[in-house]
């Protein structure tokens, strides 16, 4: 028995829950109230209540936290008895089970923050932290118009938490079982209706290329032929990727049409709207050939979101905000990493040892637009585009890129060189040998002006090159057998210049997309001895159970190791696609961790990819005798504007809208910019409530009961990073100097 300014209540640990009641007799109501809470929570319902109704049910669970409210004048008193309360419980002599202690951390830190005014990192909008002044406003019956029966959700379960109460983590069996549930695109099932699906798109290929008018292409039938004959030759041309580019669906009416007419009129309206505001499409005959307009057979849901814009994108789409604010660069002036950068958008820069190279080429393009893309700033404001002559690369581009290559040269730390931009494997074969060549020669003269260089004097040199690229996804036939010759020359000489780490840093999103074709492209580049790593967006139709275990699975089996598993960026033009951090925490710790190695199986791994063994091979046969489903070489984290990738985080508030909080730290196990010392905190405002982000689960025929315990992850921490991430150890040591930078944080 506990007292709190003057009255009493009763705390008292039952079946490994704590519950608190009025002072009265504890003794007569345990028995009764546990059945009464254990009854309210499995209610599979409480996340489409409305406000009011959230609001009674947290009452009925709450009898004592709904009294504070209702004999507290002001809010200020209300979190007043919600920190004594807290502090009696923490000081309790009964031994508080985990939840509880993490509820109580939250609430702390929720009663710390209350009141501050902060600002929201990816949006610049001021936020006030009013988490308990909203609840007593509530619980009193004081209006609050902005807010939702999410924003009881959350805090009705983080009072259950508080009670004790939890839900299980599934067992390695269900986890096995959720991934048998997603299909890969190498079934027989899968391969028989994209079949059909090619005859379908074929047929409509021949219909165009008949009212084709350009004596210029490559891709027109001669006179005479018959139709198998024109059929005939489009199945030649289908494994020219020039010609799905060529032929790319580049309006709605026409993607309506190649799907069969399988689209609703809402979304044809909602299509024809983002057409209007010259939103770009560009979908390859191909990529749509993986889509299932049938309705029947496989669930086609993740790849689909990437062609289909939604709503919320189509009316953002024009005053699209830069998430990563480091790209958005003024002629003399540092960045928002505090970077000095040459002129032209052709480098970006957020940390010391790496910067993106985006070529002046057709790589400013891509294979198709995908909704969630973290450039689409840059398609809306037309420096990438899909204008294939117009990006050809002019005259001045071979002097330009010399100038590029001497930012890196006399670069004191930079090692590491992501070329992408748009697509890295869109610029055509000779341009991208050039810029190979290029990053070639400035590797070697880097190497060999350290020479003459003082130990601890010396600058980084040159250890990794990267190539960004989702074409194995969206077209796979570009990896033909010049370019993977192009690949194996450079890595042949470019060892010679001290570079020791040659990777395709690819986007799969989905199994579905591992397709006959496509594993023929990754055994190409893994046999021209690159390595190929894998970044994954983790929208909504990604995060359902399994989802991502099972393309871990299959991207192991080809041979490619996982790099990121990547939130949505939240602003609001990403809301359909956004899952919230707590869930991609719940994958990581739920169904992730089925495929962590011990440290001598990650040596074991790490020794392997430095050998001379073919992935697709070792692979494999290391996970069948190790006994992994999958391995886990990937890291869960939030790409923060101009600070880098972190899950580093605590949940400081919630809006009333039920929009979670999340104060965030940068990732201390990586080199960051000396801003990041100028960096006020951190805070993320999520644009999505949990509930409903289970709402949408639900709508895709997910049980928002199988994703339970998503509310209790409510802080994150950055995972270490797999050996081959790292960069190799130097033989010297580098000066400390940094140059390029020139900070300036307002």
């Amino acid at each position: 028995m506990l007292s709190e300014t003057g009255r009493t209540f009763c705390i008292c640990k039952a079946n490994g829950s704590i519950f608190l009641f009025p002072g009265v007799n504890s003794a007569r109501l345990c028995p009764l109230l546990p059945n009464r809470i254990h009854d309210m929570a499995k209610n599979k319902n409480f996340i489409y209540f409305d406000l009011a109704e959230s609001a009674e049910l947290f009452k009925n669970e709450n009898p004592i936290i709904a009294r504070f409210a209702e004999e507290s004048s002001t809010s200020e008193e209300f979190e007043d008895r919600l920190a004594c309360l807290s502090d009696e419980i923490s000081h309790s002599e009964i031994g508080l089970p985990a939840p509880t202690r993490s509820a109580l951390n939250r609430i702390n830190e929720m009663l710390f923050a209350s009141g501050k005014k902060m600002t929201d990192l990816s949006t610049g909008k001021e936020v006030i932290l009013q988490t308990f002044d909203c609840l007593w406003k509530i619980l009193r019956g004081i209006p609050v118009p902005e807010a939702t029966s999410d924003f009881m959700a959350d805090l009705c379960q983080l009072f259950r938490q508080l009670r004790g109460e939890t839900c299980p983590p599934p067992s390695k069996e269900e986890v096995i079982n959720y991934t048998r549930r997603w299909q890969s695109g190498s079934d027989k099932s899968v391969i028989a209706i994209r079949e059909e699906n090619k005859k379908r798109i074929i047929q409509l290929l021949i219909e165009k290329i008949e009212h084709r008018h350009n004596p210029a292409s490559c891709f027109i039938f001669e006179p005479g032929l018959t139709y198998d004959q024109k059929r005939q030759k489009v199945e030649e041309w289908w494994h020219d990727f020039r010609f799905h580019l060529a032929f790319a669906v580049r309006s709605p009416k026409e993607l309506n049409k190649f799907l069969g007419n399988s689209l609703s009129p809402e979304i044809m309206e909602r299509l024809a709207k983002a057409k209007k505001k010259e939103m770009p499409f560009f979908v390859t005959p191909y990529y749509l050939s993986l889509l299932n307009p049938t309705g029947k057979g496989y669930n086609d849901t993740t790849i689909r979101n990437y062609v289909l814009y939604s709503e919320e994108l189509v009316e953002a789409y024009g005053s699209i905000r830069a998430w990563e604010k480091e790209d958005i660069v003024v002629a003399g002036e540092p960045n928002a990493a505090g970077w000095l950068l040459p002129e032209g958008r052709n480098i970006h820069r957020r940390y010391p040892e790496v910067a993106i190279l985006i070529p002046d080429s057709m790589g400013r393009a891509c294979g198709g637009l995908c909704a969630p893309c973290q450039r689409m700033y840059d398609f809306q404001n037309k420096r990438l585009n899909f204008e294939f002559e117009a990006l050809k690369p002019k005259e001045t581009w071979r002097k330009k890129l010399n100038g590029l290559m001497q930012y890196f040269e006399n670069d004191t730390q930079l090692r590491d060189i992501l070329i992408t931009g748009g697509d890295a494997l869109m610029s055509q074969n000779k341009t991208l040998r050039n810029i190979l060549d290029a990053v070639y020669k400035m590797a070697l003269r880097k190497k060999e002006a350290n020479r003459f260089r003082k130990e601890g004097e010396r600058y980084a040199e040159i250890q990794r090159v990267r190539l960004g690229s989702r074409l194995l996804a969206y077209l796979p036939f570009r990896i033909n057998d010049e370019l993977t010759a192009i690949l194996k020359e450079f890595k042949e000489k470019a060892s010679e210049a001290g570079i020791k780490q040659f990777i395709i840093q690819t986007h799969f999103e989905s199994p579905l997309e591992i397709t006959p074709e496509a594993h023929k492209a990754i055994r190409a580049i893994l046999s021209a001895g690159w390595i190929i790593t894998n970044q994954l967006v983790f929208t909504v139709a990604a995060s359902r159970r399994g989802h991502t275990a099972r393309l871990r699975q299959a991207l192991n089996k080809e041979g490619i190791i996982t790099y990121y598993t990547f939130s949505v960026k939240g602003f609001e033009e990403n809301y359909a696609l956004f899952t919230p951090n707590s869930r991609s925490l719940q994958e990581k710790e739920e169904e992730k961790k089925y495929g962590i190695m011990t440290e001598a199986q990650e040596q074991e791994l790490y020794n392997a990819l430095y050998s001379p063994q073919k992935p697709f091979v070792f692979l494999p046969e290391f996970m069948k005798r190790e006994q992994l489903p999958f391995i886990s070489t990937d890291r869960n984290v939030l790409n923060l504007p101009a600070i880098g990738k972190s899950m580093t985080f605590k949940t400081i508030g919630i809006t009333p809208q039920g929009q979670r909080i999340l104060k965030f730290d940068h990732d201390k196990s990586r080199k960051h910019s000396p801003i990041i010392h100028k960096m006020e905190e951190m805070v993320i405002v999520e644009n999505k409530a949990i509930a409903a982000y289970l709402r949408q689960l639900e709508k895709m025929g997910e049980k928002a009961d199988n994703y339970a315990s998503v509310w209790e992850y409510d802080k994150g921490e950055t995972e270490p990073r797999f050996g081959i991430y790292e960069y190799p150890e130097y033989g010297f040591r580098i000066t400390d100097e940094i140059s390029n930078i020139g900070i300036s944080r307002k």
